[in-house]
């Protein structure tokens, strides 16, 4: 034997070798970056890519919006106002009395700073602002035009 090296040392040389290839980092970043569509991915990520390639980047930011409505405007607003529907840009807000109707015409701007740093700048373009809505003697989808309910009382 040369150089004094015997036949089994050069094998368990080869060995450790082999070892350091197949599970060193360098072999788990080989494995990762080739992945077939079959391996398995994290639920968020796969999430936002269906988000993105359906094109429901406003809707998202939308159910955002409403659902994370008292951390976006704060307890104090979202005790008194909800979100009642969006449209074309236009959020719909209702709030629980005329006084607070008033009060959040005068902090528009504010709100929409706040909702453009949570939800993104252009998904919210104006807000529409009502007050609480009087009893409505209508019931179901159909209407007869009468005098309306004073006919009854007697």
């Amino acid at each position: 034997m040369s150089e004094g090296i015997t036949p089994q040392e050069q094998a368990q040389a080869a060995e450790r070798a082999l070892r350091r290839t197949t599970r060193g980092p360098a072999a788990k970043k080989n494995r990762t970056s080739k992945r077939s569509g079959r391996d398995p991915e994290l639920l968020g990520s796969a999430v936002e890519r269906l988000v993105i390639e359906s094109g429901w980047e406003k809707e998202s930011s939308m159910a955002k919006l409403i659902n994370s409505w008292p951390q976006i405007v704060g307890p104090e607003i979202a005790d008194h106002c909800v979100p009642a529907g969006f449209d074309e840009g236009t959020l719909r807000l209702t709030a629980e009395s005329t006084a607070w109707a008033t009060q959040l015409r005068m902090l528009n701007s504010q709100i929409m700073a706040k909702i453009a740093t949570e939800v993104g700048d252009g998904v919210v373009t104006t807000i529409s602002i009502y007050g609480p809505q009087g009893p409505s003697w209508k019931k179901g989808a159909w209407h007869v035009a009468g005098r309306g309910p004073r006919d009854t009382y007697g």
